[in-house]
């Protein structure tokens, strides 16, 4: 069994660590809120760090999952970093949502130090996380990758490299740019189905089994018709998502107008106090017909 660092323990990350536990590698975490990381120790095992440098000294693999860019730079290069803690042959894995250019720049900077680092943004959100079956999409080296699959198999259902660093975050942001245009269009055609004054759900029975089938049809459709909406992918963490997706957009030249559209529909969720809630929550946008509950 490895010697396993974990910074970050939150909503997906405390998942994660705890499937690491329970395989049976040595755990060793670190989280801003020292009470988090108190709580997991105390359910899981291990021992808490004082600080990421900390937590990576003796690591053979080191795992973040934090918040954005500004945070993993301070976790892996800060004062207080993993990097400057990690043994040259030591693994580096990144699950956090972040740009592709600090993931770049991370494997510049570990390659120096003789670290192999792979991004590894994950779908599936908060139930795949503790279910153990995560969908992971990774950039890095082929050797970094090799390494990585391994240990990721213990919470991830589907692993894919994809390519060189930066390749993970990049295909995250092409998950999450479909994922609107998704939410979108399940939202038009729920507000229609209840403008037609339509047995919802016959007509989820109906259209589900076809071409308009998806993740999000299955899993949200009956909850979005409830107004339910307090769980699953914040609305502001997909903006931050989308925000991502169109600044690297405007760097490659690819077109995004339906991604672009979607994120300033979330930001009017947002100004209504809807930040928190659920991505499904993009149907509150749209005017119910007049005389609709």
């Amino acid at each position: 069994m490895a010697k396993v660092a974990f910074i970050g323990i939150g909503v997906m990350g405390g998942p994660i660590a705890a499937h690491l536990a329970k395989a049976g590698h040595q755990m060793t975490v670190y989280n801003r809120s020292k009470a988090k990381a108190e709580h997991w120790i105390k359910e899981h095992g291990g021992v808490m760090a004082s600080n990421p440098a900390e937590a990576a000294k003796d690591a053979q693999i080191v795992i973040s999952c934090v918040g954005n860019d500004d945070d993993l730079s301070a976790v892996t290069m800060g004062r207080d970093g993993t990097f400057g803690a990690m043994q040259s042959g030591a693994l580096f894995i990144d699950h956090t949502t972040v740009s592709a250019r600090i993931a770049r720049q991370l494997s510049v900077e570990a390659q120096g130090r003789g670290i192999h680092v792979v991004d590894a943004p994950v779908s599936g959100g908060q139930a795949g996380a503790e279910n153990g079956q995560l969908s992971i999409m990774c950039g890095g080296s082929k050797e970094a990758f090799a390494a990585a699959e391994i240990i990721m198999s213990v919470y991830a259902a589907r692993i894919v490299h994809v390519g060189r660093s930066g390749a993970g975050q990049t295909t995250k942001m092409c998950n999450q740019i479909a994922i609107a245009g998704v939410l979108q269009g399940l939202s038009e055609s729920l507000r229609f189905a209840q403008a037609s004054k339509l047995d919802l759900d016959k007509v989820y029975e109906a259209i589900s089994g076809g071409a308009a089938q998806s993740w999000q049809m299955d899993n949200r459709w009956a909850t979005m018709a409830k107004d339910e909406f307090d769980f699953g992918f914040a609305v502001d963490w997909m903006r931050k998502d989308l925000g991502l997706a169109l600044e690297e957009a405007r760097t490659n030249g690819a077109t995004t107008p339906v991604a672009a559209l979607v994120d300033q529909f979330y930001a009017d969720v947002q100004l209504a106090d809807g930040g928190r809630k659920d991505t499904s929550s993009l149907v509150t946008r749209i005017p119910r017909a007049k005389g609709q509950k």
